[in-house]
C-alpha cells in the first residue's frame, strides 16, 4: 500500500475511498458513508450531464477549455456545436500542435524509407552477432554479445515507434476534433497490430496514419483495403508470406531444390491461413460468422500474391515509394476456388478485391460491427435494440461509418441515464482524461507510455489481433488501481509545479462538472485543499466515463 501514501493519515472517508477502489465499486459508492445520504439521480440527462457525456465517451474527457466554452455559451449551446464539430475530421490543427507534430522527423518516412531503416537496423544486428561470436572467449560472452547485438537493432527502431507513440497521444490530448481521435483507437484496436513483431515496429505509425486515419469517417470498405494493403498487417498476421500450393513461385522452388538438393533453402514457403481468418473473425464477420474451415482455407487462397515487395527497398530511386504492397501473380493460387458458398473463378488479384467487398457488406460484418461499437461507446452489454439499429444502418448506408456514429448519437440509449458513467476507463484512457482534466501537458508529466506498458496497455502492443479489451472486467482489479493511484500521485506533484499555476483540487472539481457525483462532491468538501486533486484523480467517479 504505500503507493497509496499521497492520502496521508487514513481519515474515514479516504480510507473508504481506498476500499471501495480496491473492490472495484461503481462511481460514488466509495463514498457513501462521509457524505449525507444522496439520492442517485434518475430520469433524463440534464442538459449538463449530456454536455459531458459527449465530452466523455466522443472524446478523451473534458478540459479547462471545454468547460470554460460551456459556461460562456449554455451547455446545450456548446453542446450543439460540439457534436456538429466532432463529425468531421479536423480541418486545421492549433498551431501549437502542428509545431509538435512537425517536430516528430521520422513521420515523414515513406513505406520504403521505413522498411530500409528496419533493413538497417536488422544488419547491423546481425553484424555486431557475428563479430561477437567471432571475437567472444566464451559461450555466455558469446550470449551477452547477442543481446547487445539485438539491442543495438532496436535502438535503430525505438525512435519510429516513440514518434508514432507522440504523434498518437499529442494529438489525443490537444485536436479539437476529439471523436476522431477517439475513432482512430477504436479501428486501430479492430484492426490490430503488434509493433514488436518484425518490421511492423517501423511501420506502425505509417499504419495508422495511411489505413486507418483517413477513414474513420469514410466507407468501411475503404478501411478494409487500405488495411488489406498496408505492409504492417500482411507482416503481421503473416499473408506476406503465402504461397499458392499450385502457384509458379512453389514450381520454382521444386525446381530449385532439385537442381541443389534436399538442402537448398525455399524460397516460397505455402499457404498460410493467419490472415484469412482474422479477416473473417475479427475484422468482419465475427467468430459467428456462419463461415467454416473450408471457407478461411479458400480465402487464403484467395489473398496469395498479396505481398510487400521488398526489393523496392533496395532498388534504386524508390526510396519514397508511398507504397510498397504488390500483387505477385508468381505467388497467387490459380485455380477455382469455393468461398461462402459461391465459386470463385480465376481472376488473380481482383479475387481479393471481390472477397473483401462481400465481407464488408456482409450482414454478419454489420452486426459485429455494430456490437463492437456500441460496446465501445454504450455499454459493456450494449442494448440488442442499438445493436440492431446500427446495423441496420450500416448495411442502409453501405458501411458509411460517419452514417455509423450519427446513428449512435441519434439514439436513445447513447444519451440514456443508464449509459451516463458506466463504463470504466482503460488504462489508455485514464492518462488521457488525467492529463486533458488538469491541463497538463505530456511533458509536464513523464512517464505515460511507461505508465501504459505497467498497466498492461502499452501502446501499440497487444500482442494478439483482437487488440485490447474495451470492458471494465479487462481492468478493473487491485494492482490496476494502486497503478493508477501512482500516476495520480505523480500529475498531483506535476500539478504543484504546472507552467501556468498551481493546480488545485477545486479547479479539478470544476473542469469534471456534472460527471462527478453530488456525493463525491460533498465528501470532497470534508477534505483538507492539498488532498482534494489527488483525490480526485483516485475516485471511482473519475475512473468512469
Amino acid at each position: 500500500m504505500k503507493s497509496l501514501s499521497v492520502y496521508g493519515p487514513a481519515a474515514p472517508s479516504r480510507r473508504l475511498l481506498l476500499q471501495g477502489l480496491l473492490a472495484g465499486l461503481s462511481p460514488g459508492v466509495a463514498w457513501g458513508a462521509s457524505a449525507r445520504a444522496v439520492s442517485a439521480p434518475t430520469g433524463a440527462l440534464s442538459a449538463e450531464e449530456r454536455a459531458f457525456h459527449a465530452l466523455n465517451r466522443l472524446g478523451f474527457g473534458p478540459s479547462p477549455a471545454d468547460v470554460s466554452a460551456m459556461r460562456r455559451l449554455g451547455p446545450a449551446a456548446w453542446l450543439e456545436q460540439f457534436l456538429q464539430q466532432q463529425v468531421q475530421p479536423a480541418s486545421v490543427l492549433p498551431q501549437d500542435l502542428q509545431t509538435q507534430l512537425q517536430a516528430l522527423e521520422t513521420l515523414n518516412l515513406s513505406q520504403a524509407a521505413l522498411m530500409a531503416r528496419f533493413r538497417q537496423a536488422r544488419e547491423l544486428g546481425k553484424k555486431k552477432g557475428q563479430d561477437g561470436e567471432k571475437s567472444a572467449p566464451s559461450a555466455s560472452a558469446q550470449e551477452q554479445t547477442m543481446k547487445s547485438a539485438e539491442q543495438s537493432r532496436r535502438d535503430l527502431i525505438r525512435p519510429l515507434v516513440l514518434d508514432a507513440s507522440k504523434h498518437r497521444l499529442l494529438r489525443a490530448l490537444a485536436s479539437p476534433a476529439q471523436l476522431e481521435e477517439v475513432l482512430v483507437d477504436f479501428w486501430f484496436n479492430h484492426f490490430n497490430v503488434y509493433a514488436g513483431k518484425g518490421p511492423v515496429g517501423a511501420l506502425v505509425g505509417s499504419y495508422e496514419r495511411e489505413a486507418i486515419r483517413p477513414f474513420v469517417f469514410g466507407k468501411f470498405r475503404q478501411m478494409l483495403g487500405a488495411v488489406a494493403k498496408h505492409p504492417a498487417m500482411l507482416i503481421y498476421l503473416d499473408n506476406a508470406q503465402s504461397v499458392g500450393s499450385d502457384s509458379a513461385a512453389v514450381a520454382r522452388a521444386q525446381a530449385r531444390r532439385a537442381r541443389m538438393g534436399e538442402g537448398a533453402a525455399p524460397r516460397a514457403s505455402g499457404l498460410n491461413e493467419n490472415y484469412a481468418r482474422e479477416l473473417m473473425e475479427l475484422h468482419t464477420l465475427g467468430v459467428d460468422g456462419g463461415y467454416t474451415q473450408r471457407d478461411v482455407t479458400e480465402l487464403a487462397r484467395i489473398l496469395t500474391g498479396w505481398t510487400v515487395d521488398y526489393r523496392a527497398v533496395l532498388r534504386a530511386g524508390e526510396s519514397q515509394r508511398a507504397s510498397l504492397f504488390i500483387f505477385d501473380a508468381a505467388r497467387h493460387d490459380g485455380g477455382s476456388k469455393h468461398w461462402l458458398g459461391r465459386q470463385v473463378q480465376a481472376a488473380g488479384q481482383q479475387e481479393g478485391e471481390v472477397a473483401l467487398d462481400v465481407l464488408a457488406a456482409h450482414p454478419a460484418t454489420a452486426r459485429h460491427l455494430a456490437f463492437k461499437f456500441a460496446q465501445a461507446f454504450v455499454s459493456d452489454a450494449p442494448p440488442p435494440a442499438l445493436v440492431a439499429n446500427l446495423a441496420e444502418r450500416f448495411l442502409q448506408s453501405q458501411g458509411d461509418l460517419r452514417v455509423l456514429v450519427q446513428s449512435l448519437l441519434s439514439s436513445e440509449q447513447f444519451w440514456s441515464r443508464e449509459a451516463f458513467q458506466s463504463k470504466f476507463k482503460s488504462p489508455y484512457r485514464y492518462v488521457l482524461s488525467s492529463l486533458r482534466a488538469t491541463g497538463l501537458k505530456l511533458d509536464d508529466a513523464p512517464g505515460a507510455l511507461a505508465y501504459l506498458a505497467q498497466a498492461g496497455m502499452p501502446l501499440y502492443g497487444a500482442t494478439t489481433p483482437d487488440g485490447f479489451k474495451n470492458v471494465s472486467e479487462a481492468w478493473m482489479n487491485p494492482e490496476a488501481l494502486a497503478q493508477r493511484m501512482q500516476w495520480a500521485q505523480r500529475l498531483t506533484r506535476a500539478g504543484r509545479s504546472a507552467p501556468g499555476g498551481r493546480l488545485s483540487g477545486d479547479d479539478l472539481q470544476a473542469t469534471l462538472g456534472a460527471s462527478l457525483s453530488e456525493r463525491s462532491r460533498q465528501a470532497l468538501a470534508t477534505e483538507p485543499a492539498d488532498l482534494r486533486l489527488a483525490l480526485l484523480l483516485g475516485s471511482p467517479d473519475f475512473m468512469h466515463f
